[in-house]
């Protein structure tokens, strides 16, 4: 992840202890070219703290709340 715009600055950048701090993390993602598969990484390996692509951790965990009843509800059938 060479060109991530993350790299080089500082890693508390992206654990922050409050709502701004995630507001600041995200607007680093926002136009990151490897903002998907960082939140992929994030979402995969289930990473609890930090902003990851650009999602919080409440946010990841909805996510994969959403995901997983997606995959059990099947779609129905034309």
């Amino acid at each position: 992840m060479l060109e991530a715009k993350c790299r080089g600055r500082a890693p508390t950048d992206f654990f922050p202890s409050d709502g701004v701090g995630v507001e600041q993390a995200r607007k680093v993602c926002a136009d990151c070219p490897v903002k998907e598969p960082c939140l992929e990484y994030a979402l995969t390996y289930r990473i609890d703290h930090g902003v990851w692509g650009g999602a919080s951790e409440r946010e990841r965990r909805r996510i994969l709340r959403r995901r997983r009843h997606e995959v059990r509800t099947p779609s129905p059938t034309s």
